[in-house]
């Protein structure tokens, strides 16, 4: 019996060192199985947020990827391989950094501004793939993403090129993204409260309106840098943030007013409604804040 193509290619990928997994026809990671969904398994090991998952099918993206070949090749994911429109790849995992270039303005961009490296066509731009690992981030500048450690991106090919080490104006546009991201309709203002927090709701609180509200918008704007993955984890990591930095307060803080732009913020960029609430909710659970 033979295998599928894209497991061909899988197994390929994984023999050079690349985890890999089966992409879904629209191009993105497959659904997560029952077990797994909203993350009520606990979420992977590896991933932001470490958990105790273990499950045998192709759940949580990236962090299922694989260079094992019994894995890749074993009954519980054919059935991903026969549904599978293409395979991705964890760029972190195989050592390397992607700048995806999603347009010709930005291949420009890169060409005038970035070192040479090994490069791939895509389906509106480049690939610039750099020896080297870094955090993901998403649009640090007009249809440039980068991917690499907990992030997924399709292989496109070998490509053409000699890869270089990853360079410093790479690793400078994902600093400039985390501390000074760009303003996006829809995403809180760090002027403006949540939706109805206030000193009169929040009287227990011993934070200024201005320390809370930044302390928000920080949290959405991560939340909306993660649109291909990883937004639920964010929503998360950003609700156990904020409610930390509130433990000592005599309390109530009504955080629950803020959780609620943390979850609109993972539903905007695709997060399933449940699936945010519940990471949010369990987010301000972790960091022992006051509720009302």
């Amino acid at each position: 019996m033979t295998n599928p193509p894209l497991l061909d290619l899988a197994l390929h990928l994984a023999a050079r060192g690349i985890p890999a997994v089966p992409l879904s026809p629209n191009k993105r990671p497959l659904r997560n199985c029952g077990t797994c969904q909203d993350i009520a398994c606990g979420g992977r090991p590896n991933m932001l947020n470490p958990g105790p998952c273990a499950c045998p099918l192709p759940c949580h993206a990236w962090a299922a990827a694989t260079t094992d070949p019994t894995v890749l090749a074993g009954s519980a994911w054919a059935r991903a391989w026969r549904q599978a429109a293409a395979v991705g790849y964890h760029p972190g995992g195989a050592g390397v950094t992607v700048v995806d270039l999603d347009s010709a303005d930005a291949v420009a961009w890169a060409g005038a501004t970035l070192p040479p490296t090994l490069t791939v066509p895509s389906t509106r731009g480049e690939h610039w793939i750099y020896r080297g690992v870094m955090r993901s981030a998403n649009a640090v500048r007009t249809s440039v993403d980068i991917k690499s450690l907990m992030h997924y991106a399709r292989w496109l090919g070998p490509g053409t090129g000699t890869m270089t080490a990853l360079p410093d104006a790479v690793r400078t546009l994902a600093a400039k993204e985390d501390t000074t991201p760009a303003p996006t309709a829809g995403r809180v203002a760090s002027s403006t409260p949540g939706r109805g927090w206030s000193r009169s709701t929040g009287h227990g609180c011993r934070h200024t309106e201005g320390y809370v509200c930044t302390g928000l918008a920080r949290g959405v704007d991560l939340i909306h840098a993660h649109r291909t993955s990883g937004a639920g984890s964010q929503a998360f990591g950003a609700a156990r943030f904020l409610a930390a930095q509130h433990s000592r307060c005599p309390g109530p803080c009504h955080l629950d007013t803020l959780a609620q732009d943390l979850i609109h913020a993972a539903v905007d960029v695709g997060v399933p409604h449940a699936y945010a609430t519940r990471a949010v909710t369990r987010g301000l659970a972790a960091g022992g804040t006051h509720l009302p």
